[in-house]
């Protein structure tokens, strides 16, 4: 056939796909669907002592390699008393205690070796304002007990302020701080969110008494910093009749029809933040994930804003969207978690991306950021299996997808896929009778094209690999080749876990084993840069993507 160009690309180590039909996907450059909004590069972790680490700066600056646009960090514990020096789910600034006479002492020596680490790596603080200080705590003891924690635990940080006044004035000082260190240009793209997760153990008083909370943190951030963006609540992922569900409906009628409890007027909110987890299980000897359980909680609350008739255009921040909710957990007490060193975590990722932003699209609201709940961990076994992007300074099949991801920009364009499901499919049944083979393309400079693939399904066991046929078209006619360039992420590519475990899984790797594993937790191509055939207007590919595996082909040409 005219024009049809057959390379043999992603060849893999788990089967042929031989028997197999192909799965078609089309990318029509012609086809523009608006801009592309990298809704990726937001990231978070509770212990945001760990900023300081040698590993946790290595790491930032990783981050904001990723991507030509902003990327934004967020972390638990920024305001809470402590000597500074992290624990699992635990960190501490001690940025605010009172002398005997109950005068305000602010200290921000810790607080501010964090931000500097953030504003000097050129990532932007979402800067969680939480959680209640020792001194302010209307239930101040037992303040911290280590974790795991037990049911029925609760820790001082987690009350409601004994005076309102005092906690706005907190966070005052705190924001008045920050623009007198950093400078108006610095925070005027700074993110303000009020709290964590207040529908569950996060936060120990009542929705009213949250509202309340929000109304004096705004008023104290807004005093400092007028233009500022300030939102909330960060909910759990909200579910159709859930407690979080009627959290978030209740928190936008405060914001809508009541006055502030701070100042009287109008309650300020710019954007709105809500949870979506996965429910990932342990099935028969392996992990099934739970990508469904995220589309539902992202469609459920989506459809509340988009009821809120005031709100609905606003910004909406996913501040932690994940395959499951405890990121300090280990796989060997929690066998279900186990998916996160290998690259079913980037496939379930991909395929999240592209169906968060198919609901949001559906129910007509701005879906500005998901923000994946994944750092590192100090003083932890190499692959803990602790969700983290990295480990010991090595890095992580995860990391490598937003990598990938960092490689998509300008203008979205549409991409079919046979092997597509679509969201609301997967909301109702997950993915589970057949794999999800789809794509997600842009364009850029008008001579880039970049098409992201995938390979996934919510049992991590292994299966072959899938045959696509890939046609671009709308290439100028004049042009005869483009440059092909192919990454991957699969257990041959960019996976550092993989060699690891070809290595005897050593729990300290010599100095030429830990070069290798730094080399292995790279991005990788497939190969060399290749040219490839143009045919009016038409290049056509056919690949094999291996089970729970990413790939990103990247077209370039010019007008010779």
């Amino acid at each position: 056939m005219r024009g049809m160009l057959i390379a043999a690309f992603f060849l893999i180590a788990i089967g042929s796909g031989v028997g197999q039909s192909a799965t078609n996907v089309q990318v029509d450059l012609g086809h523009g669907l608006g801009a592309f909004t990298p809704v990726y590069p937001w990231f978070g972790y509770d212990e945001s002592n760990y900023t300081t680490t040698k590993n946790g700066q290595a790491l930032l600056r990783d981050l904001y390699d990723l991507t030509p646009g902003p990327v934004y960090v967020r972390a638990h514990f920024l305001l809470t008393t402590g000597n500074g020096i992290p624990e699992l789910k635990w960190s501490s600034s001690n940025a605010y205690s009172e002398d005997a006479n109950g005068k305000s002492i602010y200290d921000w020596t810790i607080l501010d070796s964090i931000f500097d680490v953030w504003v000097g790596a050129h990532v932007r603080p979402f800067v969680e304002l939480g959680f209640m200080p020792r001194a302010l705590s209307s239930h101040p003891d037992p303040y911290h007990i280590p974790w795991p924690t037990k049911p029925g635990d609760v820790e001082g940080w987690s009350f409601p302020p004994r005076d309102y006044g005092k906690w706005q004035e907190l966070v005052h000082q705190v924001a008045a701080h920050m623009l007198a260190r950093y400078g108006k240009a610095e925070v005027s793209n700074w993110y303000w969110e009020v709290w964590n997760e207040p529908d569950i153990f996060y936060w120990h008083g009542t929705e009213e008494e949250y509202n309340r909370l929000y109304d004096y943190a705004a008023a104290g951030v807004r005093a400092a910093i007028p233009a500022a963006r300030v939102g909330g609540p960060a909910t759990t992922g909200p579910s159709p009749g859930s407690k979080s569900a009627a959290f978030l409906e209740a928190f936008l009628r405060h914001c809508a029809r009541d006055r502030s409890a701070a100042t009287g007027g109008p309650v300020p909110l710019d954007f709105i933040s809500f949870h979506a987890k996965g429910s990932p299980h342990f099935v028969d000897g392996h992990v099934q994930m739970g990508l469904g359980h995220e589309l539902q909680n992202a469609q459920t609350g989506f459809g509340i804003v988009h009821a809120s008739e005031k709100f609905r255009g606003l910004p909406i921040i996913l501040s932690e969207a994940d395959p499951e909710g405890c990121g300090a957990c280990s796989p060997e007490q929690h066998p279900e978690d186990a998916y996160r060193n290998g690259t079913v975590y980037p496939a379930y990722t991909a395929a999240s991306m592209k169906g968060l932003l198919e609901l949001a699209e559906r129910e007509h609201v701005n879906l500005a950021g998901f923000l994946t709940w994944a750092f590192e961990f100090e003083d932890q076994p190499l692959f803990a299996g602790r969700r983290t992007l990295a480990t010991h300074g090595i890095d992580k099949p995860e990391l490598n997808f937003f990598r990938m991801a960092g490689l998509l920009g300008g203008e979205r364009i549409a991409a079919t896929s046979s092997g597509a499901i679509p969201a609301e499919s997967v909301v109702a049944s997950g993915v589970r009778q057949q794999p999800a083979i789809d794509a997600l393309a842009t364009r850029s400079s008008g001579n880039n094209a970049a098409i992201l693939l995938w390979n996934y399904q919510d049992d991590d066991t292994p299966g072959p690999a899938a045959p696509v046929r890939l046609a671009i078209r709308g290439i100028p006619p004049a042009i005869h080749r483009a440059l092909l360039e192919e990454f991957r992420i699969d257990k041959s590519h960019s996976d550092a876990f993989e060699v690891w475990k070809q290595m005897g899984s050593p729990e300290e790797p010599n100095a030429e084993q830990y070069l290798r594993l730094k080399a292995a937790g790279q991005l990788e191509t497939t190969g060399s840069p290749r040219w490839v055939s143009v045919d009016h207007g038409d290049v056509r590919v056919e690949i094999e993507l291996p089970r729970e595996s990413v790939g990103l082909l990247r077209l370039t040409w010019s007008g010779k």
